[in-house]
């Protein structure tokens, strides 16, 4: 039985749990509404606890066995409590801009400022949120880096002789946007063991499938031309480029964007917008695709090139994956921009959302429309602004508010603007939030950047999790003398020393004789005896721990509802001046049940700042009462009584309608009148038509004779129900009238055809009859 009553127990406080989880915490912190002060036994541990929790550091502010813990509250809850404002510890983060210059209008200027401020410093207490501001400004003319890497297995021939002239063009387009445009060059095929190439000799020589085509032999990656504004150099160099060939669909260009992002010295990348162009026409090999060659050993993310610029490493290590693609394209700030053919656009499309500032752009099958898929890539990326962190402290939370030119976005992961035009400014309201863990540590720090762009952000974060309570007393009095340091309205005891005021030795037995009355446990049970006096648990204090002050009544899951409402002194709501009740729930304001017609519209009375209705009435003002008679409702009873004799009030007509004075109207008299203001209500027996006038306490009624009305509904009924009848049988005479028609005609069809008929009536020699004879040869009839 008991069992039983464990589980009811348990699915109640579960179910409470659900369905008003206010009762039971708060959905922030996941504690109590009134325990969101840990019973602390320091200043420092106080503040750490939660960032609502101020440390009250007045010298004598506990009394009667009260708790040092108990300094530890809500800053409304202290001041109640009688704490001066003056001793309140409660120390708050900060925000301050070390490095703020302003943004710039155009890249010519000698230094180009695109992101502010560029250093911040933030003080913040665990739990406790600040936000600061960030700009981001497009300016004009902001240089170009752009590396061009090229498939240049067998199936991209075509494109190479176009690329081979992309140059000017490239670099003509590119000027619309930036004076400062360099480009460069690199090529891949895939690694050369099998199953990815033919290794045979000859084959490897010229991997062409027409061995009188001449082809160079294959690569993984070869970094041609770096960066250079040198037009003729760029050409020259593309053009002495041949295509080349392997076996398998797939490419190995991950090999070869990994390289081309971290060779920065081969490549010349400078800190400016930098752009990769990857042209290719098949999909790519990836992370485990090796193990094909026997290749196992994952990439390492290092440069491997060796002096002509080739990847030497390519069949030592395994393709990255499109993770590690991802973060070193990010960490390197580099845009790629994905130029592919129809036949594989949507594999990069899946691709490029996985990478962060990517485009994807249809490469036609000779690459003829590369530099206007180029510049239109350049000008979606460009226009984007995607504001990230990097090397977030682990317990430090972050969020983005996105201010758009044309919209804003809330509480995002990221800070993201679409549109941004040149020189107009993108702002991000970023909030920062620190975990209580993060104060074992010092002074931390991350970044804050705009992808594709080098300019950085530094953010130093310091934690508060000490006090300064500037009351510091070394071998204070207030602590006996020379066995106590004095701070933040505690003592701190020597070795060998304790109690509140350091009053005790350690090593001599307490006597509890001062911490029991009448007999009753020691402390009530709600405390520890020390140095003769009791030292009562948390929300418990008196000399012998007798007044608890979590033991109120609860309203809306909190103790005398909250501070805002009233205190919780020994058992009892002490409630403030605008409330009232055992706990505290109940408001003596009447603002929500004022209306134009009064309190509660004239129906009810106001409690607890809330109406209650008068009988009849209902809704949140008492304005609604669909049980309240109309003057017609109210008196058709007294017109069938005193006009026909009949209805509800027959016996006792004369008692209860004397003030009634009913006047009946022939039909003659009754149809010269205006209809509008007349009553339509049912009787016993038939419909009641009246008028009422109020004259005082005598009322008037004119009524429509009882026969006509009689006779009128019953002439309208009996017309209806004979229209039905009629249009019913009319619709089933059209209906037998139009399959007789057409059961003649066809019938006269039926019989012109047998008239008409050629061929001869004899029975078909080759029919036989289905019908079998079966005879038992054993079968005897007697």
């Amino acid at each position: 039985m008991h069992s039983w009553n464990m589980v009811a127990v348990i699915f109640m406080w579960t179910l409470g749990l659900i369905l008003y989880p206010g009762l039971y915490g708060n959905k922030e912190t996941g504690e109590h509404q009134t325990d969101i002060c840990k019973h602390t036994l320091s200043c420092s541990e106080c503040i750490q606890s939660h960032p609502s929790c101020v440390w009250c550091s007045a010298k004598d502010f506990t009394q009667g066995g009260e708790s040092e813990g108990s300094r530890c509250a809500t800053r409304l809850e202290l001041l109640q409590r009688g704490c001066d404002a003056e001793h309140l510890i409660d120390p708050k983060g900060l925000v301050q801009f070390l490095k703020d210059e302003p943004l710039s209008d155009n890249a010519d200027e000698d230094t180009v400022t695109q992101l502010a401020p560029q250093k911040v410093y933030l003080k913040l207490r665990p739990g406790e949120k600040r936000t600061f501001s960030v700009r981001f400004k497009r300016a004009e003319g902001y240089p170009i880096d752009l590396y061009y890497l090229m498939d240049l297995s067998y199936s991209m021939k075509d494109d190479l002789e176009n690329v081979k002239k992309l140059g000017s063009d490239i670099q003509k387009v590119l000027h619309k946007v930036t004076k400062s445009v360099r480009i460069g060059f690199g090529s891949f095929v895939d690694k050369t063991v099998l199953p990815y190439v033919n290794t045979v000799k000859w084959h490897m020589q010229n991997p062409c499938p027409s061995r009188t085509e001449r082809c160079q032999p294959p690569f993984s990656y070869r970094h041609v031309l770096s960066l250079t504004s040198n037009l003729t150099l760029f050409q020259q160099r593309v053009s002495a480029e041949n295509i080349s060939g392997n076996l398998d669909t797939p490419e190995g260009g991950f090999d070869a964007i990994l390289q081309a992002a971290v060779c920065t010295d081969h490549i010349g990348w400078r800190n400016v917008t930098r752009l990769l162009v990857f042209a290719s026409d098949d999909v790519f090999h990836m992370a485990g695709d090796g193990k094909l060659g026997g290749i196992y050993m994952p990439t390492d993310g290092r440069c491997h090139l060796n002096e002509n610029g080739e990847y030497y490493h390519s069949n030592m290590f395994d393709y990255p994956s499109v993770g590690h693609l991802s973060q070193i394209l990010t960490a390197a700030n580099i845009q790629p921009i994905f130029a592919v053919t129809s036949n594989v656009l949507p594999t990069y499309q899946t691709l490029s959302e996985l990478i962060p500032k990517s485009a994807v752009g249809e490469l036609k099958k000779d690459s003829s429309n590369v530099v206007n898929l180029i510049s239109q890539a350049y000008n979606n990326l460009s226009s984007t602004v995607n504001l990230e962190h990097v090397n977030l402290p682990k317990g430090i939370h972050i969020s983005y508010d996105s201010h758009c030119p044309d919209s804003t976005k809330e509480g995002q992961p990221h800070g993201l603007c679409s549109g941004v035009k040149i020189n107009q400014t993108a702002e991000f309201n970023v909030t920062l939030r620190m975990d209580e863990k993060n104060c074992q540590g010092g002074l931390q720090s991350f970044k804050l950047r705009v992808l594709g762009f080098n300019e950085e952000i530094n953010v130093d974060i310091e934690p508060i999790c000490q006090c300064d309570c500037m009351d510091e007393e070394v071998f204070s009095s207030h602590c006996s003398g020379h066995v106590g340091n004095y701070t933040c309205g505690i003592c701190s005891c020597m070795d060998g020393y304790k109690g509140k005021h350091c009053e005790c030795r350690q090593n001599i037995q307490d006597s509890n004789e001062g911490c029991i009355i009448n007999g009753s446990l020691t402390c009530n049970g709600r405390g520890k005896c020390e140095c003769g006096r009791c030292a009562c648990n948390k929300n418990v204090r008196g000399l012998y721990c007798e007044c608890d002050d979590a033991s109120c009544e609860r309203f809306e899951g909190q103790l005398c509802g909250g501070m805002n409402r009233g205190v919780c002194s020994c058992g009892a709501c002490k409630c403030n001046s605008n409330y009232t009740g055992s706990a505290c729930g109940c408001s003596l304001d009447t603002s929500t049940c004022i209306t134009p017609d009064g309190i509660c519209s004239g129906h009810g009375k106001c409690e607890c700042n809330k109406c209650v209705c008068n009988k009849g009435y209902f809704n949140k003002l008492c304005s609604d009462c669909p049980g309240c008679q109309t003057p017609c409702q109210k008196y058709s009873a007294c017109v069938e009584c005193e006009a026909f004799a009949s209805g509800l009030l027959k016996e006792n007509c004369t008692l209860k309608c004397a003030h009634v004075n009913v006047t009946m109207l022939k039909a003659s008299d009754w149809n010269g009148k205006d209809k509008d203001g007349w009553c339509q209500e049912k009787g016993e027996d038939s419909l009641l038509v009246f008028h009422v006038t109020e004259d005082g306490d005598l009322v008037h009624i004119l009524v429509k004779e009882k026969q006509e009305v009689q006779d009128n509904i019953q002439k309208l009924i009996l017309g209806l129900v004979l229209g039905i009848v009629l249009l019913g049988l009319l619709l089933i005479v059209l209906y037998r009238a139009t399959v007789e028609v057409y059961d003649r005609q066809e019938y006269h069809r039926f019989m012109k055809a047998r008239r008409q008929e050629q061929w001869n009536e004899d029975q078909n020699p080759l029919y036989k009859s289905a019908t079998t004879t079966v005879i038992n040869p054993h079968f005897s009839q007697d």
